[in-house]
């Protein structure tokens, strides 16, 4: 099993812990619209970290956007699996037809 997946259960699995206990159960508990912002901090945070060049830092931010990713999606019961199967879709065509095709 890929870190990734295993991330995923695990954030699963806290969506039913107590919030004071469990950092991903606290994101969770304050709803969608925090977890999508946390998620956008954390992009801003990589993207910075990406412009400074900074392998280390970049690879630290980097693991904090699909960790929060995860859990925006997980507020609005959207899975890892979910995400891989629209990734096996688009892998059927080439990138510039599936943009072209989303308009």
């Amino acid at each position: 099993m890929s870190a990734l997946a295993r991330l995923a259960e695990t954030i699963a699995a806290r969506r039913s812990a107590d919030p004071d206990g469990s950092w991903t159960a606290k994101l969770l508990s304050k709803g969608p619209e925090k977890c999508a912002e946390k998620f956008g901090e954390e992009a801003i945070e990589a993207v910075i970290e990406a412009v400074k060049g900074d392998r280390g830092r970049l690879t630290s931010e980097a693991a904090d956007v699909l960790y929060h990713l995860l859990v925006m999606c997980a507020a609005r019961d959207v899975t890892l699996a979910d995400i891989e199967a629209e990734l096996d879709r688009r892998a059927s065509e080439s990138g510039l037809a599936e943009k072209a095709r989303r308009g």
